[in-house]
């Protein structure tokens, strides 16, 4: 008995600090949905910083990275030599959670790889293929920059 006590003690222990690894803020996931949702609103920002440079400005589509539940695309527009903006062209839709999940995970995945300027950035938990499929079209995009 005292051993069933004392391994429901350390695996509730365990699961507690597994989950206060990465905290999630809900109010902080809305407001990136939010800002990214209108399309114009992030776009702007980047035309806004661009103006200037509007010659050097350069909008590139990657190529489309299937998934298993269907292709994810991108397309990055470079001012500057800087990522300004990363639309997502095409991405899994087939379901409602289909869209419950990329709602989440785009808007995630956009601004890590404009904070990271590269395709290298972590995977979104709970869209690993949403992930590695923006990632890859991203890489592509960035590639037929480069050359």
């Amino acid at each position: 008995m005292r051993r069933a006590v004392i391994t429901a003690s350390a695996t509730a222990a365990g699961v507690v600090l597994l989950l206060s690894l990465k905290p999630h803020d809900p109010a902080a996931t809305h407001a990136i949905s939010s800002a990214n949702t209108g399309g114009d609103g992030g776009s702007t920002g980047g035309t806004g910083a661009a103006q200037g440079a509007d010659a050097s400005a350069r909008t590139v589509t990657g190529s489309a990275a299937d998934t298993r539940y269907g292709p994810v695309q991108v397309k990055v527009t470079v001012a500057g030599g800087r990522i300004s903006s990363i639309d997502v062209v095409q991405y899994p839709t087939r379901d409602r959670r289909d869209q419950e999940i990329n709602e989440y995970a785009i808007p995630v995945l956009n601004q890590e790889a404009i904070a990271a300027q590269s395709a290298d950035i972590d995977v979104v938990s709970g869209a690993t293929y949403t992930s590695d499929g923006y990632t890859r079209s991203l890489q592509s995009a960035l590639d037929q920059l480069k050359g």
